[in-house]
């Protein structure tokens, strides 16, 4: 049997269901991988493995391991409220916190079966594309060590790739599971919007963010998403109807018509020669399985990104954070602090107003077509200090527009999108392809991954950090 860090979800609830293996010893080989290279990682904020264990002996005694994926070990996002559990949103500020309530993601996985083995690395209250604080420091990839895991679910993806978990728990307000994703090589999916239950004490008020999964196959993801796609009550933007994903990520998804364009929709910046190229090659294979693929112009238009940041920085600036506190702050922080107490009411209704009266207009002209396809990012992996290095904060914006100008529109039309690693590679690195769809097109796009995971046989294992 290959090792269990090399085994997907699937045929880790396999191996415990033959009773190949108890649910403790999963725990603890996953929890010996964390302590061997974690500390070059930095993927754990916080780890719980002695609740992690406890969890799986409960399991094993009650002799339920192989049940579904009940004792297959997951892993949380630092920003996710875990009850008991340190949860500092990747702030100094909340260093010791510990909520008293479990998000309803959290209680979804926890009924289920699934161990967490902990808290997941973020940035700074998520904000930013590259995953770095002031609590445990920058996250890696685990293909090379210096270059950063991406943001803001960084933790996450990094855990995955390196097989500290088969898969993870993330969230997405504006890329912050698809970024990590390509720059780890693992499959990252964000739902569409109202899919997953923000509750009980969380809000989408700008319907933005959504919590989503991340794992190495299509499959798991497929099959995470069936657990947390569960509605709460009191959800406002519930998006309803039978799931269906994981008997989709089984079956092929048929001839579609396919969008595809590698220029960001901002002017000034470019799609990396290396990134394209991959790009064209996944356009090549889809039009090989069948599919019908128009190579359009981005058919988003830059005026979003002015009108974006008015919501993300309003929403930053309406947090709780006292006067004495400010200083304390990393300076992409206080940046967006800054931005967001600048506009006012009207200028942020007529934001949200514009973001969806403009991507209700887009998706209208891209009614003929089932799916859309560009590259993730469109850069290659950096290294830290690539983000982190600039004194002016809105340099430091700039770049990570340079690095991420293709996956914010996605979460402005509230519409599903994943990357996935295809399998390109650039010196030695992943490069990922997002794919989206229409909104509630969620198991028809699983169904187009998993034909392209069938085509090329990307993995991300075996791997282990690398310098």
């Amino acid at each position: 049997m290959s090792e269990l860090h090399e085994l997907d979800a699937h045929d880790l609830a396999a191996a415990l269901r033959r009773r190949e293996v108890s649910a403790a010893q999963v725990v603890a080989h996953q929890a010996e991988r964390i302590a061997t290279h974690d500390p070059q990682l930095r993927a754990f904020v916080t780890p719980t493995i002695d609740t992690a264990s406890e969890h799986a002996a409960a399991v094993d005694l009650a002799g339920t391991a192989g049940d579904g994926f009940t004792g297959v070990p997951i892993a949380v996002k630092d920003l996710t409220s875990t009850a008991g559990v340190r949860t500092t949103l990747g702030s100094s500020l909340l260093a010791d916190a510990a909520p008293d309530v479990d998000a309803h993601v959290v209680r979804l996985v926890t009924a289920a079966g699934l161990p967490s083995l902990g808290k997941t690395n973020t940035p700074e209250f998520g904000l930013s594309s590259y995953t770095d604080n002031d609590v445990v420091g920058a996250t890696s990839t685990p293909w090379r060590l210096g270059l950063n895991a991406g943001g803001s679910s960084g933790g996450a993806a990094a855990a995955v790739a390196a097989g500290l978990v088969p898969w993870a728990l993330g969230s997405d307000g504006g890329g912050s599971i698809r970024i990590p994703s390509s720059c780890c090589g693992v499959v990252g999916f964000k739902p569409t919007r109202g899919r997953v239950s923000p509750g009980p004490v969380g809000s989408d008020w700008s319907g933005l963010a959504s919590d989503g999964p991340l794992a190495r196959s299509v499959r798991d993801v497929a099959a995470l998403l069936e657990v947390i796609a569960v509605p709460q009550v009191g959800d406002s933007r519930y998006v309803g109807g039978p799931g269906g994903f994981a008997e989709a990520a089984r079956r092929a998804p048929g001839p579609l018509r396919i969008a595809a364009w590698a220029d960001p929709y901002l002017p000034g910046i470019e799609t990396e020669p290396q990134v394209r190229a991959v790009w064209e090659d996944a356009v090549r294979l889809l039009a090989t399985l069948g599919h019908d693929v128009d190579v359009v112009e981005n058919p988003f238009p830059a005026e979003l990104e002015t009108q974006f940041n008015v919501v993300w920085s309003s929403g930053m600036a309406a947090a709780p954070i006292p006067p004495e506190a400010e200083s304390l702050l990393r300076q992409n922080t206080r940046y967006w602090r800054e931005r967001g107490s600048r506009h006012s009411a009207a200028e942020l209704a007529g934001a949200m107003q514009f973001l969806e009266a403009t991507t209700r207009e887009v998706m209208t002209g891209l009614a003929g077509y089932d799916a859309f396809l560009t590259p993730t990012l469109a850069m290659t992996p950096q290294p830290h200090a690539w983000f982190t290095e600039p004194t002016d904060p809105a340099e430091a914006h700039r770049r990570e527009l340079l690095f991420t100008p293709f996956t914010a529109v996605y979460n402005m039309a509230g519409i599903p999108a994943a990357s996935v690693p295809f399998f390109g590679q650039v010196d030695g690195l992943p490069v990922g392809v997002m794919l989206g769809g229409h909104q509630g097109s969620d198991a028809l796009l699983l169904s187009l991954l998993a034909q392209l995971e069938d085509a090329t046989g990307w993995s991300s294992l075996p791997i282990d950090p690398r310098p």
